[in-house]
Formats: C-alpha cells, structure tokens, sequence
C-alpha cells in the first residue's frame, strides 16, 4: 500500500510540473509587457513637456498680417435732416424708397387724403368698366398703332412682374402698369365721340383723380442725399457740430440709453434726408493707443458688416478718470450705418503686411535686429528690418540698398548682403556662438 501511494504522489508531482512551468513563462511575459508600456508611457510624457517646453526651434517664414487693434462701442453721428408734414397722422405712401438719392426740393413721401380708401376704390371700377367699353370699340377709332404700343409695354411689365422678389421694386412695377392702363384710357377717351358712354367712364375717373391728388400732401426734400425712413429723434442730438462734439462726455453718452447693434425702427410718419458722403463715430478708450492719439491720426474702421474702411481723428476729449472720447471720421461704409445709432466695431490702430516670424527668432545688436537662418544645417546671421513689432510676431523685411547705404555700409558688405525670402527657416532662440560665419 505505501508502494501504492508513494507511486501516486510522484505521479502527481510530475502532471503538476509543466504547469508550473507555464504559470512562470506567463508571469514573465507580463512583467515584460508591463515594462514596455512603462517604457512608452514615460516617452511619452517626456515628449510633450519638450513640446510644451519649447515646441519647435525652427519657424518657417510666411506672409502675414499684423494689426493693433481694440473691440469699441461707438455712437453714430449724422449731418441728417428729418421731413414731416401736416398730415402725418394719415398714414404715408413712399414715393422714394430707403436709400434712394434725391435733389434738393425733389418729392420724398406723401400723406394719404382722408377718403383715399373710397376713392381709390371707385376708380379701381371705373378701370375695370373702361377695359370693357375700350373692348367694343373699333380698332379704327382708337387708332391701333397708339394703343397697340401701350398695351405691349402692359403685357411685358405684367409678365415680369412674377419674378421681382424686392417690395419696393414690385410696388414701382404696379405704379407703372397703373399709369400705361390710364394713358391708354385716356387716349381711347380722347378719340370716343362726345357724349359716349367710354367718355363719361374716363371723365367720372379723371375727377375722383384730381380729387385724390388735391387731398394729398406732398413732403419734399430740404437738401440732396439718400432717403431714409429710419427715425429715431436723435437727429438734432447728434449732429456733426463743434457744440455737439465738445458735449460727448462719457456721462452724456450713457444717457442716451441706446442699444448696442439695435437697428432703429421704420417710421411712418416722417423721413430724412441724410448725407451719406461722411459720418462720424464717437468712443470711449483708455487703451495705450488711445492715450498716444492725436487729431489728424489716421486709423481704420471695421464695421459690423466686417468692411474695413479708412478714418481719421478729428476731435479728442479728456475725462478725468483717464479715458478719452475719441470722435473719428469715416467717408466709406456710410450707408451702412443708417441703420444703427450705436454699434460694436474694430478699432485698428495700425497693421502691416509682410514676412511674419515670432519675436523670439528676433536677435538685436546695436539697435539693429537679426535672425539666424537654416539652410541645409548651415547658419547664417542676417540683417533684417522690423516693419511693425507685435506682442508675440513681427513684420520684417529685407533692407534695400539706400537703406544700407544710410546705416553705413560698405559697397563690398552691400553687395553680399543676404537677404532673407518667404518659406526660408529661421532658428528659434538663436546661439549666435553657432553661427558659421
């Protein structure tokens, strides 16, 4: 018996061997695996803090733009006269449309007559009653040449008139047709013999016309410029003189309770001439610039559209907290603003085109600036000029010839003078002891 299980012990060690064995090989190839990922994990963590630490020590040269620039609010000021009648309270019918130009004296609106509504309801039947008498009578007698031409020009207008999308273009369009219609109607009334039934039509419509008309009244225009609707009583508060600029304090124009960007309501009691050749923009700055600043300066504008337009300074006031209230002048872009009283806009001080590289590429050597140039793992330190110098980049640009000669240098240093071009690679924090010379 103890043969037996002595026998059966080593049996079993034996199968429990090679298990063992496996349980080892295992163990070992996750402690290789472990190590690996360890491995990777640490080259990874040491390759981003080099990439945060100093993400590339070469820069390729490219065109690009620098600007100086600030988000402002500004108010809207406007040489802008408002037009209003007597009637206003009739309800108006435009005669010229938003943004349209008009001459001195020329007829912008008019006021509805009190019975217009009657009135132009018993001409519109009379219309209808004269296209059908005009019907029975003879081609001889209305003399089709005259006719003909008209009722042409009505059918062209009337095919068109499905495709105009624009109100104010579509309501012209029907004005047109109405008056070919009372042309022909009046040509017809003209050649009916005395006492006919189409003449007493043309002559009952010709009386509630002179009726309808009578009543109206006619707004003009009191200056030439662009016509608008967009009224908003601040007209004769900003208005583009020295006694308005000198009152834009900071406090003043707070008052005003305006809305930033809000488009000023359509009037329909009265209008405006406005004079869309120049407007001015007045803001509140204490940026360095701003500070700086003087009248005359010239700057450029961004509007809300995103259209970039010149401007000029033309009047500074001091606050006593240190802010300035700049009133800027733009000539381009004026129509534009018709539409609003206050806005949010761009102010750019300054901007320059041209080669664009990092600050920190940038060597200065008596008060000259370099840069260290790659080309093929050699190192070359060239002379550039700084058009314009930002936070982070700069503008630069080689110097040309006249400029060489009036920073003193020899014909011989000036013809091997290197320049540097676009898509050239310049070093980063240069060591100029690494320069080949």
């Amino acid at each position: 018996m103890k043969l037996k299980e002595q026998k059966n012990e080593i049996l079993e060690k034996e199968e429990k061997k090679p298990k063992n064995l496996k349980q080892k090989k295992n163990f070992n190839k996750k402690i290789i695996i472990y190590i690996a990922l360890g491995l990777v994990v640490i080259y990874l963590i040491y390759t981003i803090y080099l990439l945060i630490k100093q993400p590339t020590d070469i820069f390729t040269l490219e065109e690009g733009t620098l600007y100086s620039e600030e988000t402002d609010i500004g108010y809207i000021i406007r040489d802008e006269v408002v037009i209003q009648g007597e009637n206003y309270k009739n309800g108006m019918e435009k005669i010229k449309s938003e943004g349209e130009k008009v001459a001195v004296n020329e007829a912008v609106f008019r006021y509805y007559t009190k019975n217009e509504d009657s009135l132009k309801q018993k001409i519109a039947e009379l219309d209808t009653k004269i296209q059908e008498a005009m019907a029975n009578e003879t081609e001889t007698e209305l003399f089709p040449s005259d006719i003909k031409s008209l009722e042409t020009q009505i059918e062209e207008k009337l095919a068109g008139i499905s495709n105009i999308k624009d109100t104010t273009k579509l309501e012209e369009t029907k004005k047109e047709i109405n008056e070919l219609v009372t042309k022909k109607a009046n040509i017809a009334g003209d050649l009916s013999p005395q006492g006919s039934y189409l003449k007493e039509l043309i002559e009952e419509r010709k009386n509630y016309e002179s009726e309808l008309n009578s009543g109206a009244e006619y707004v003009n225009s009191s200056k030439s410029g662009v016509v608008s609707y967009k009224v908003d009583g601040f007209e004769d508060v900003l208005k583009p003189t020295d006694e308005c600029f000198s009152s834009l304090s900071k406090d003043y124009l707070e008052t005003l309770d305006l809305k930033t960007g809000k488009t000023i309501p359509t009037s329909d009691e009265s209008g405006k001439i406005v004079d869309n050749t120049y407007c001015y923009i007045a803001t509140i700055t204490n940026t360095e610039e701003a500070k700086n600043a003087k009248v005359g300066d010239k700057v450029n504008v961004r509007l809300p559209s995103g259209e970039e337009v010149s401007a000029e300074i033309s009047y500074i006031l001091e606050e006593e907290s240190g802010e300035r209230v700049l009133i800027i002048k733009i000539e381009k872009g004026v129509e534009e603003l018709i539409n609003y009283r206050k806005i949010s806009f761009d102010l750019i001080w300054w901007s320059a085109q041209g080669l664009k590289i990092p600050n920190q590429a940038i060597v200065k050597e008596n008060e000259l600036a370099y840069v260290v140039r790659n080309r093929a793992g050699y190192l070359n330190k060239i002379l550039v000029k700084v058009k314009k110098e930002g936070d982070k980049y700069s503008i630069v640009e080689p110097y040309d010839t006249e400029e060489l000669k009036e920073l003193g240098f020899t014909s011989e240093e000036i013809i091997s003078y290197k320049k540097i071009s676009l898509y050239d690679e310049v070093i980063l924090n240069p060591d100029l002891s690494k320069v080949d010379e």
